[in-house]
């Protein structure tokens, strides 16, 4: 593929795990990206980890939480002056802060996971489309497998990326007659540091395993490597879609969460319904 040199980047998330990766690979393929997370710490060590893996890269850092609009304001300000010009945004920042039953969730925790994942893809996309739309840029999202693919016990988090989806659909409708390109990537299980309860074995990865016809855990890796052809020059007849990186999961069926919920939730009035027992 073509390189990136020119190219100037923003990673939401990018202290860490898919985040971290896909900017290392816009690094590698010499755009300047800079990073941002809410952990300082955690954005300078991946800063170093990519210089040292790209001699004469160029990484900036800021801290930025996405849920902030006047943070994401500055972070994607910082990004276009640090390159220039602003080409390509990931937004990679994403989790969940309920894992569990919807009728037993904990709302302020269902509001926070849909502010992390949806509206904080919003805000990165709204703040970062006027400075796209000068360089006809590329926007791609970090969703996931969920958004489309019922797993029970992720209903917050699955919420949060089908609809953060669906921003993607109608900003690539609206954004289209600027140029600028809007995508998602719906990773599947990949191995980061976030998974690793799942990835270190048990009941949960071999429910994964089941339903996945590549038989295997993603790498961060994987899911960077479409984000590097969806950020540069070309992807550039594709907007509004959204991508699995799955090993094939969204061909048969969602893995089976209830080792890690039954525990946390058995003893509680409202079990019952989802487990279908009398009280």
């Amino acid at each position: 593929m073509a390189t990136l040199g020119g190219y100037g980047a923003l990673v939401t998330g990018g202290g860490s795990g898919i985040g971290e990766a896909c900017a290392a690979a816009l690094v590698h393929d010499g755009a300047v990206v800079t990073i941002c997370g809410r952990t300082e710490a955690k954005l300078d060590e991946a800063a170093e980890r990519m210089r040292a893996a790209t001699p004469g890269a160029a990484v900036h850092t800021i801290v930025a939480d996405v849920v902030d609009e006047e943070q994401v304001r500055a972070a994607v300000a910082k990004a276009a002056e640090s390159a220039g010009a602003l080409h390509a945004v990931v937004a990679s920042a994403g989790g969940s802060l309920h894992m569990g039953p919807l009728v037993l969730a904990d709302a302020n925790a269902v509001r926070a996971t849909i502010d992390l994942n949806m509206m904080g893809t919003f805000l990165t996309l709204k703040h970062a489309a006027p400075e796209l739309g000068k360089t006809r840029g590329s926007f791609v999202a970090i969703s996931s497998h969920v958004g489309i693919q019922s797993e029970r016990f992720l209903g917050a988090y699955a919420s949060a990326k089908a609809g953060l989806d669906q921003i993607v659909r109608v900003s690539a409708d609206e954004l289209g007659p600027s140029g600028i390109r809007v995508n998602s990537v719906r990773p599947g299980i990949i191995a980061t540091q976030l998974m690793e309860a799942i990835t270190a074995g048990g009941a949960v990865l071999d429910s994964y395993h089941a339903n996945i016809p590549l038989g295997r855990v993603g790498t961060p890796e994987d899911v960077a490597a479409l984000v590097r052809f969806l950020a540069g020059p070309e992807s550039t007849f594709i907007t509004g879609q959204c991508i699995g990186v799955d090993g094939g999961q969204t061909l048969r069926s969602g893995a089976d969460f209830s080792p890690f919920a039954e525990p946390m939730y058995r003893d509680q009035p409202g079990w019952s319904l989802v487990a279908g027992t009398d009280e």
